[in-house]
């Protein structure tokens, strides 16, 4: 069987970053659909953390009709991720209702109206093809495994909103990252969070405190972004100043420059104390290196650990969450294996991230495709051999892909 992996798609996201609200940009999607025999999307399907879910289904609705018809007769997976975890919400309340309720291992399958009748009404826009849930994840192959990947919050050492909201409550409930050794584990510890910040959304649209946006303002304002290019790769796509002399684009070029760099130094040195702080309070093990390449270390440790703990020892264990799609050409290969655990003759967990479908300039070069963010990686997984990276948008430019106007 044929399986293509989709993660991240953001549908109905505020920033209107969700390249597959564009009917254009859906068309290549769909034509590698109809070389597969089941697509599975990956979680954060939909975006319900920036407003009512209405929203997001109304942006969501054409691409699950074309998707369905591109897909007839043949099988579609829809997996929760953080951003849309009310798809599943039926399922975990008639769970929680249960006398003495099975444990959840790492794949439960459902049919799609006993998930949530969100996700039931996708389906139904979703027919002639046949969708069904799983979570967290699924077993693709014997030797593949899917997920969105969410829980390696609880391990990242980077400290995003999320990784504190978990690290607070795993305090609150005595449940330290070293401790986490099960779903069940897990889910205490993100169900509570995810559960407040999409209850907030429900009824007004979220800040950029809430909604994700103000972690890579942060991000950004702390030099997390390296070097100018890709602070470039907006005026890119759209096409830059106009109006000025050159002259007077290189001052007010410079003048800027040396301002972020005298606000940067003053951030840093705060936030190098806060991170101190919190990990004092019991929130860590954090660290304060938010370069790029820290990012993508620090992301695929923390899904190796949860590959571990999970017991997913020697499968490929495909996941989103990060955006960051790999392993690419150039990256380090070791970085992408768990650790083998002593205590077990398996392989280690090999790591494979299907990407995402959102333009962000922030994590963008100029140079189109360049980035190992850029949108529209997908993971082909066939009856045998490694999952492989298929690179779907990669010909398109910056001002393609330019979140459309409202």
């Amino acid at each position: 069987m044929r399986t293509l992996i989709v993660s991240d798609l953001h549908l109905g996201s505020a920033s209107r970053s969700d390249v597959l609200r564009s009917a254009e940009l859906r068309e290549p999607l769909l034509d590698a659909i109809g070389d597969v025999d089941r697509l599975i999307l990956l979680g954060d399907v939909l975006e319900l953390r920036h407003g009512p879910p209405r929203e997001a289904l109304a942006v969501a609705r054409p691409f699950f009709e074309e998707v369905g018809r591109a897909l007839t007769g043949r099988e579609l997976v829809v997996i929760a991720g953080n951003h849309d975890y009310p798809l599943m919400a039926s399922w975990r309340a008639h769970r929680d209702e249960q006398e003495a309720p099975k444990r959840l291992g790492v794949e439960q399958l459902l049919a799609a109206e006993q998930a949530s009748p969100m996700l039931h009404r996708l389906a139904q826009w979703a027919s002639p093809a046949r969708l069904t849930a799983a979570y967290p994840g699924m077993w693709v192959r014997p030797d593949v495994y899917a997920m969105h990947g969410h829980y390696l919050d609880c391990h990242l050492t980077v400290p995003t909103l999320e990784r504190l909201s978990v690290g607070a409550m795993g305090r609150l409930l005595n449940r330290p990252p070293w401790a986490l050794a099960s779903v069940e584990d897990y889910e205490t510890v993100t169900a509570p969070v995810y559960a407040w910040r999409h209850e907030v959304a429900r009824y007004v649209g979220t800040g950029v405190a809430l909604n994700g946006v103000g972690t890579v303002h942060a991000w950004r304002a702390l030099g997390g972004g390296g070097d100018a290019r890709r602070g470039r790769a907006g005026r890119a796509a759209r096409g830059g100043r106009r109006g000025t002399t050159a002259g007077n684009r290189r001052l007010a070029a410079a003048w800027a420059a040396a301002w972020r760099d005298l606000r940067r130094r003053a951030l840093v040195g705060g936030f190098t104390l806060t991170v101190a702080a919190l990990n004092r309070a019991g929130l860590g093990p954090l660290r304060t290196d938010i370069s790029a390449g820290e990012l993508r270390r620090a992301g695929l440790r923390a899904m190796g650990e949860v590959a571990v703990r999970l017991g997913l020892d020697g499968a490929y264990v495909v996941f989103g969450h990060t955006h960051r799609a790999g392993p690419l050409p150039g990256d380090r290969q070791s970085e992408w294996q768990g650790e083998r655990q002593p205590t077990t003759s398996s392989a280690a967990p090999r790591l494979v991230n299907a990407g995402c479908w959102t333009y962000d300039a922030a994590f963008l070069t100029p140079v189109s495709g360049e980035s190992p963010y850029w949108p529209g990686t997908c993971v082909l997984v066939e009856d045998s051999g490694p999952p492989v990276l298929v690179r779907l948008l990669s010909e398109r430019s910056h001002a393609q892909l330019w979140p459309l106007p409202a």
